[in-house]
């Protein structure tokens, strides 16, 4: 058909894809010494300069020391972090500078290098742990920004088998403590081995790249409690610690648990990270409405399909069992017929501009034990 020369109504279509911001959960930050040789390179790690590190040799010639030694042990896991940053301490005991610009860098996972938590008693006072420990439980608790949540990782003192030393402010689900019988910066490794997996992955009886010494049958009731057989699950006292078990083929050494320092809340790791990892994707998703979506029938309903988009792959993937979205103006708004009281809800949240929502999100943890009981007739 030819053209018509006069268009009444010109319509120009452009399209403006919104692509939600996506949240890193394999990148690991540590602050440590690094002690310069007597003919330092010229790029040497300044002290409180956050610097990317991907190779170990070069963490080694530019962090030499213990800041070297723990970048390299956590890049050698496998599978490995995404991305390790190394921040130098400018004096010994200057924590608080240094986990202030680590706080500028994307990482999710934070340790200072070759530090063990033990408590030191003063005479006549009370059992004090190790200072950088509990600044760095401080650290991960405090309020982030969106996408900044972060856990710390601890190693106890080489051959220590007593979770009392997680005391205080110490007991939190955003922080993992560790026992070994190493030589090496366990906690380095260990959260090296935790950024390399998803954040829904349980850490359970997952490789660790170090050597150390098995823990007695003793000293393991000591760590993590009783387990009578063919009764409940495992009981914890949010302290891990490395194994070699006997039925997984070859020599190696891997964590005997996943718990967090909090056995009384969030108690295993993969908890924390899939509920930071699904709250940052649905504030990612849903920022793109702000400004858009109306307090309406439709705007509402726009709202709930967001939340689905990032909910339902979830579920597919299975994450997640299942999940329940609720907005309760909503509810109100499809009633035909309101109440003086649901009209005025109504009018409010139209008016202040603010919806509730509720997300219920059933999360199915792995198996971590199996209980069997074999019958012979």
């Amino acid at each position: 058909m030819p053209e018509s020369p006069v268009r009444y109504v010109r319509v120009k279509t452009e399209n403006f894809p919104f692509a939600p911001a996506v949240r890193a959960f394999g990148n690991v930050g540590i602050i440590g010494v690094a002690t310069p040789p007597a003919n330092p390179p010229v790029d040497f790690l300044p002290p409180n300069t956050p610097q990317l590190f991907t190779d170990v040799d070069e963490a080694r010639r530019i962090a030499s020391g213990a800041l070297g030694e723990a970048i390299a042990t956590a890049l050698v896991q496998e599978p490995g972090p995404s991305e390790v940053w190394g921040v130098r301490l400018a004096q010994s005991n200057a924590y608080d500078e240094a986990l202030a610009k680590m706080g500028t860098v994307n990482v999710q996972l934070v340790l200072f290098a070759g530090t063990a938590l033990a408590l030191s008693t003063p005479t006549g006072g009370q059992p004090t742990p190790t200072p950088a420990i509990v600044k760095l439980a401080e650290h991960v608790v405090a309020p982030a920004a969106d996408g900044m949540e972060r856990i710390g990782v601890a190693m106890l003192a080489k051959g220590a088998a007593d979770p009392a030393v997680v005391v205080g402010n110490l007991v939190s689900e955003r922080m993992v403590y560790v026992a070994h019988k190493s030589d090496e910066d366990v906690a380095a490794a260990v959260a090296g081995t935790i950024a390399g997996h998803e954040p829904h992955v349980s850490l359970l009886l997952k490789r660790v790249k170090v050597s150390s010494e098995p823990f007695s049958a003793q000293e393991l009731i000591k760590l993590n409690g009783s387990e009578p057989a063919n009764t409940g699950g495992p009981a914890g006292k949010g302290v891990n610690w490395l194994v070699d078990p006997p039925l997984i083929p070859g020599a190696g050494v891997y964590l005997g648990e996943g718990y967090t320092g909090s056995p009384g809340d969030k108690k295993y790791i993969d908890i924390v990270r899939t509920v930071d990892d699904i709250t940052f994707k649905l504030k990612a998703r849903l920022i793109g409405t702000i400004g858009n979506l109306r307090i309406s029938r439709s705007g509402l309903r726009g709202l709930v399909a967001e939340m689905e988009t990032v909910l339902e792959p979830l579920r597919r993937a299975e994450v997640i069992e299942g999940y329940e979205v609720v907005v309760p103006i909503l509810a109100l708004l499809d009633k035909p017929q309101r109440t003086p009281l649901e009209d005025s809800l109504v009018q409010a949240a139209q008016t202040d501009r603010a919806a509730d929502a509720m997300v219920r999100i059933n999360y199915a943890g792995a198996i971590h034990r199996i209980n069997i009981t074999l019958k012979f007739d």
